[in-house]
């Protein structure tokens, strides 16, 4: 309906089963909605089908409401959007920036991007419908404590951490915040080196016998179930008796202790960067975790395990080590621990396969600085985590005195 819209007419208005409008004869563009609960809305309409919110009119009155709809046709005849206008006055969620500008930018730029978006969603969700511009120094050095006390360690904190950071400081860079509202809030400290978790003689024995037993159970699983097969008269699956592994996880963990490859670069190792005449591996930058290039020889294990495993992968796999439909794995955490249960292994984790690899280096007499080149350390502050397990070299420095 069109009338000139007054106190009085605001006052007589009652709502009906439908929302309906009031347009207003006196300014065209503006107009009243009266809701079905009897609330009314002024809004000013600029455009066929583009309304721009004004307010409720138990706030404004007639005359108010009027004046705001003029100032908004005015702007809109200099060409402004005023939907643009009114985002840019409702401070932006962390919520809505990680979902609508930092996810897809971590898609295109960072290689973990599905981890690290759960890690911020996760790590900080007393953060996700808070505005960016209150994430405060204050707020995040409560929540540390908190997480610690959660029995969250530190290292993993510190992760967190950076992850947030880094996503404040692509916000800072898109002019989304002014400037980075925990740029002063540092890391705590953290023991670089620890207690480095490799193989005993024996516990590694336990490994490779459980790997072997973990084998020759898939064999037996496979015949019972292809003579079963065989007596309804269904297709037979593939023989496993002659095959020298029965699926993945028995070359990938022989090659985790002999190349000291991290989990994610075994995942993307593929084919064309594996050279088997001469016995080499290159991890390329794109995969590596230091973003550095880096050649690793494959001693007679390595080699044989490769050259055994090439005959069992379809040759159309660019991967190594691909999944059933030749993609990237995702994880083998199930039969890893069951595995480690198997062997008796405590607190074992995947990548201490590769502090052992290190570990037997050390105590084999490679020096720190070959291992660090093998391991891709960036620079010796993690490889000397290894120097105790060498110590004839200290034993050699401190005989020195004695000259």
């Amino acid at each position: 309906m069109k009338a000139t819209i007054s106190q009085s007419l605001v006052s007589k208005l009652k709502p009906s089963d439908r929302p309906f409008d009031v347009r207003d004869e006196r300014l065209r563009g503006l107009l009243l909605r009266v809701e079905k609960s009897g609330s009314m809305i002024y809004y000013c309409e600029y455009a066929r089908g583009r309304r721009h919110r004004i307010g409720l009119s138990t706030v404004l009155s007639p005359t108010e409401a009027r004046e705001q709809a003029k100032l908004i046709l005015a702007d809109v005849a200099k060409g402004a959007d005023p939907r643009a206008a009114r985002r840019a006055q409702q401070p932006l969620l962390f919520r809505e920036f990680i979902d609508k500008h930092y996810a897809k930018w971590a898609k295109a730029n960072l290689k973990a991007h599905e981890s690290t978006i759960t890690r911020l969603k996760v790590s900080f969700a007393d953060f996700l419908d808070t505005p960016l511009t209150k994430i405060k120094p204050l707020a995040v050095e409560r929540w540390r404590p908190k997480r610690i006390a959660a029995g969250r360690a530190q290292t993993p904190v510190n992760r967190d951490l950076t992850a947030l950071k880094a996503a404040l400081a692509r916000a800072v860079t898109w002019e989304l915040l002014p400037e980075h509202p925990i740029a002063s809030v540092k890391k705590a400290k953290e023991d670089k080196i620890g207690k480095v978790r490799f193989l005993s003689k024996d516990e590694e024995h336990r490994l490779r016998q459980a790997l072997i037993d973990r084998e020759t159970r898939m064999r037996k699983e496979r015949k019972s179930a292809n003579t079963w097969r065989e007596q309804r008269g269904y297709p037979l699956l593939p023989d496993l008796d002659e095959a020298p592994f029965t699926d993945h996880l028995r070359p990938l963990v022989l090659l985790a202790m002999n190349t000291g490859m991290r989990r994610g670069e075994l995942f993307d190792l593929s084919w064309e960067n594996t050279d088997l005449e001469q016995a080499l591996v290159t991890v390329t930058a794109a995969t590596a975790k230091s973003k550095r290039t880096r050649h690793i020889p494959l001693n007679t294990e390595a080699l044989e395990t490769l050259q055994q495993w090439r005959d069992l992968v379809p040759m159309n796999y660019k991967l190594v080590f691909a999944n059933e439909v030749g993609r990237r794995f995702d994880n083998v955490n199930s039969s890893w621990r069951k595995l480690l249960r198997d062997a008796r292994l405590a607190n074992f984790r995947w990548h201490d396969l590769r502090h052992h690899f290190a570990s037997k280096l050390t105590m084999a007499g490679v020096d720190l600085n070959t291992i660090r080149e093998l391991l891709g350390h960036s620079d010796y502050t993690m490889t000397l985590r290894y120097a105790h397990l060498a110590p004839e070299h200290k034993r050699r420095a401190v005989e020195m005195l004695d000259h």
